[in-house]
């Protein structure tokens, strides 16, 4: 009898044990990263208004400056899902560091401005002249060499034109101070430049590329294998955020304006320009939606063919090789 009864103790014990771990495995966070732009309002409206809650999620969510900081931490395996320009993704892929697109983020964003007097009025203008850019190899660089210099312009990004590389909160004083000719820009800093009344816009990119898909989801391999339901679940708060976005615009462009720390500025007639009055204006050039289409997927395969040629990646890619729809398709169907 004291055998059986210290028997059941130690089942009864390791039962309590397996229960408690499986609960822990089961609260452990979903840790998601995202590139700090507004682009990617869709993460932070999902956390701001429950929707990660509401859906039963437990989310340690973390902004990150750049992508390249953003990659050191997907790699170290301390990031789950990712909110990141589609280049980066298939630049991460061709090195070995291998991650799923699962949906679409923004659409637009980019467009390259001139100092409000200036002669400058196309981008094919530009031959001889000095451009802010971004990092050589960036996502941004891509669509900047890839589509607005060599295809739009016409011209040679290594020998027909000089690009400075800055970040692009500098762009905008840069562009006042003709330091530079031009800035291949995005948002907010082309619109907080416009309703300054300091530039023009010469390209939008949006205009020439309707609803262009640039920021994605991702996630790695082993958390779709691990969690596919959060991350149906996670796909469900996306699509959520993205209505939320399309149907209350006004708070949406509250939230954004102190998510982002935007400050009032001055128009050349004085006129003041509240913080949600930039994120208006920057609803112009660009937009939300999860969507990934056959336009968008072929889209993000022009991309990959820009950085071949480019000589940002080895080898060619297929986009199939990165493109996973399958849970946004769930999540999607669980909404109906």
């Amino acid at each position: 009898m004291v055998k059986q009864s210290i028997t059941r103790y130690i089942v009864s014990f390791a039962v309590l044990l397996l229960s408690a771990s499986a609960a822990q495995a089961e609260e452990k966070p979903l840790r998601i990263g995202w590139v700090y732009a507004m682009a990617n309002a869709p993460a932070l409206i999902a956390e701001k208004k429950g929707f990660y809650a509401a859906e039963g999620l437990n989310v340690d969510i973390k902004s990150f400056t750049d992508g390249p900081l953003l990659q050191q931490a997907v790699a170290a395996g301390d990031l789950d899902v990712a909110y990141v320009g589609s280049p980066p993704v298939y630049h991460w892929f061709s090195r070995g560091l291998e991650s799923k697109i699962l949906a679409q983020v923004n659409f637009g964003q980019a467009a390259v401005i001139t100092n409000a007097k200036s002669p400058i009025t196309t981008v094919s203008d530009l031959r001889g002249k000095k451009l802010a850019g971004v990092a050589k190899g960036s996502g941004m660089d891509v669509l900047l060499r890839g589509y607005v210099l060599k295809e739009k312009a016409k011209l040679d990004p290594d020998q027909d034109i000089s690009i400075i590389n800055m970040p692009p909160g500098n762009m905008n004083a840069a562009l006042e101070h003709n330091e530079v000719d031009a800035a291949f820009s995005w948002e907010p800093f082309v619109s907080q430049s416009l309703l300054r009344g300091s530039s023009k816009v010469i390209l939008d990119v949006n205009k020439d590329l309707p609803q262009y898909p640039w920021y994605v989801v991702i996630a790695l391999p082993k958390t779709l294998k691990a969690r596919p339901d959060d991350i149906t679940k996670l796909l469900r708060a996306h699509l959520k955020a993205i209505a939320f976005l399309q149907s209350h615009p006004e708070e949406s462009n509250q939230i954004i304006a102190q998510e982002f720390k935007l400050e009032a500025t001055q128009a050349a007639n004085g006129k003041t320009i509240k913080p949600e009055e930039i994120v208006q204006e920057a609803r112009k050039r660009m937009g939300w939606s999860a969507k990934l289409d056959a336009n968008d997927v072929q889209f993000i395969q022009r991309l990959m063919d820009y950085s071949l040629s480019l000589g940002f990646i080895n080898k060619p890619l297929k986009v199939e090789q990165v493109v996973d729809t399958s849970f946004l398709q769930k999540a999607e169907q669980s909404l109906k």
